[in-house]
């Protein structure tokens, strides 16, 4: 049934930025109704092999993106979606945005990237850093050891590792590999935050990227003294960064001519402060309670949960004071890939009469629990949580000469299942609970999966009501941003959708899951844990090929 827009109507937009594209959704504030929604694919997508702009090989494990792409989802999606939608511009009150976390990007004091200066426009490292640039491991690395030999309180917020996808490791890469640029970076800064700066001309940093992403713990950043044992240059890292925190919902400025100009809105028009992609999902699954695990699934997976009070769990990305909602204490964990091993294995692995998830789905659905006699690990972009280490990499065991197509691809899908339960139970040994999962992303609809996930976790798996999570709670927030509700939860009540009663686990078909589980932590523990070091090994011998053929094309 089509949604109407009413004349006595207000509306709020979400703008929703992901790996490849950006989507905007018209959504009514009075109970949450989407109207319209349009999509925009990013021209130049994920740089991962080359530079767009001279063609120059990138290193293994980058990841850069052109900020003018995500202009372009403003000029582009945003009238799209309101033309669909058929409401008056006017009757808009607020616009909300959130992105993937961490895309981070080095600009000048106004706002201006530095791969938009022409003299930088061919430096790798003048480009925004992309969420799954991992090439910042190494130091990672060491941003972990010299935490853990000073003891620095903030540490244990974070499971006891920093991730190279982190803002701090990433900047640290920019300073250690091109001082040059790091040194013209008066601001390094959230993509979130600073599509907000280029929406209201004003900078802001929401509290949620700068304490999961920015080590923001607890009224400060990490000390002089620790980023200047880091490296000598690093000291004034901080100053890049910091600058003023705003709490989800609040009102980060009005939309100045030139972006109104863009979007087909007035000018004036409020603009939330920014957030990320996954957090600003829970107020659009109605997950803000403690004990509701928002599971958001798409390319890679984050694990959300409020809790009352704070705890250091092993592993995880953060533990954030109101990072997913006002009054409560927001844990996040993650997998850093999933759909995109799905993916992988359909592009590149399956024959011919299997190139399909469909085809895939339906003849792994009819198989046994246990049937293909294989337990995969869920690395193939690295590990996010518990282990918190990019260079570890996917593994298959149990494979024969009877082992046929949608064996393995049942048990990749499985293996992301047992992923989350190894997360689901570091948060249970940390004292924070998981009574229920909620669903969110474009892999609800494969029901093999979503039953799997309910079998292998043991609980109640409920679906998120919208297409457009993120987009939804972006468009939530811009309507507290604009004063229509006094907080996210009650804007959550009202807006939000979930459909609670989605699946249940199946008491035979969990008992059979738990032997294959306790198989693959077997796995997680040997391969991940120090038990045997082969896969990082085999990624330290890739990465010295690559970089060898590169310096000898010929070769």
């Amino acid at each position: 049934m089509s949604v109407s827009p009413g004349p006595g109507d207000r509306y709020v937009v979400g703008v929703d930025y992901g790996t490849l594209s950006g989507r905007a959704l018209v959504v009514r504030v009075g109970d949450g109704a989407e109207l319209g929604t349009a999509v925009h694919d990013y021209r130049h997508g994920v740089m991962d092999s080359a530079l767009a702009v001279d063609g120059r090989a990138l290193p293994a494990d980058w990841a850069l993106q052109d900020p003018q792409d995500y202009r372009d989802v403003l000029r582009h999606a945003v009238p799209a979606a309101l033309a669909a939608s058929g409401v008056d511009p006017r009757r808009v009150v607020g616009v909300g945005i959130d992105f993937t976390a961490c895309t981070v990007l080095p600009t000048l004091a106004d706002g201006t990237p530095l791969c938009e200066l022409p003299e930088l426009r061919t430096r790798p490292h003048a480009w925004v850093k992309l969420w799954k640039h991992h090439a910042a491991q190494p130091q990672a690395d060491r941003i972990n050891a010299l935490a853990h030999a000073r003891d620095e309180p903030w540490i244990g917020r974070y499971g006891g590792k920093v991730s190279a996808e982190w803002q701090f490791a990433k900047g640290l890469q920019l300073l250690e590999e091109d001082p040059e640029v790091y040194h013209r970076a008066e601001r390094w800064i959230e993509a979130a935050d600073w599509i907000v700066w280029q929406l209201c001309g004003v900078e802001t940093r929401n509290v949620c990227g700068a304490g999961y992403k920015g080590l923001y713990q607890d009224g400060r950043y990490p000390s002089r003294d620790y980023l200047a044992a880091l490296h000598p240059g690093f000291a004034d890292f901080v100053a890049k960064i910091d600058g003023p925190l705003a709490p989800l919902g609040a009102r980060a400025g009005g939309l100045t001519a030139r972006a109104a100009a863009w979007t087909g809105l007035p000018e004036g028009v409020t603009v939330a402060v920014g957030n990320v992609d996954a957090h600003v999902t829970a107020a659009a699954a109605q997950a803000l309670d403690p004990g509701r695990l928002v599971v958001i699934m798409g390319t890679s997976t984050c694990h959300l949960v409020n809790a009352t009070e704070p705890a250091e769990v092993a592993g995880m990305c953060g533990v954030v004071d109101g990072g997913i909602s006002a009054g409560s204490w927001g844990f996040e964990a993650g997998q850093s890939a999933v759909g995109d091993i799905f993916g992988w294995y359909v592009a590149h692995a399956a024959p011919a009469g299997y190139a399909s998830h469909e085809a895939l789905t339906v003849a792994a659905a009819v198989q046994p629990v246990g049937a293909h006699g294989l337990v995969a690990l869920d690395w193939w972009n690295g590990n996010r949580s518990p282990l918190v280490n990019h260079d570890l990499s996917g593994l298959i065991v149990g494979l024969t000469l009877a082992t046929r197509p949608p064996d393995v691809y049942r048990a990749l899908l499985e293996s992301t299942a047992y992923g989350t339960r190894m997360i689901i139970e570091a948060y249970a040994e940390a004292g924070v609970p998981v009574d229920e999962l909620i669903v969110a992303g474009g892999l609800t609809a494969n029901a093999l999966l979503m039953q799997i996930y309910a079998d292998v976790t043991k609980r109640p798996l409920g679906i998120i009501g919208s297409a457009q999570g993120p987009a939804l709670g972006s468009a939530i927030h811009a309507a507290v941003a604009a004063g229509a509700y006094p907080d996210v939860s009650a804007a959550s009540a009202a807006m939000g959708r979930v459909d609670r009663d989605g699946y249940r686990p199946d008491p035979e078909r969990a008992r059979a899951y738990d032997a294959l589980y306790a198989e693959y932590r077997r796995l997680h523990d040997h391969f991940g844990r120090g038990g045997d070091d082969v896969l990082l090994r085999l990624r330290a011998i890739r990465n010295a090929a690559r970089r060898a053929a590169d310096h000898d094309p010929a070769g």
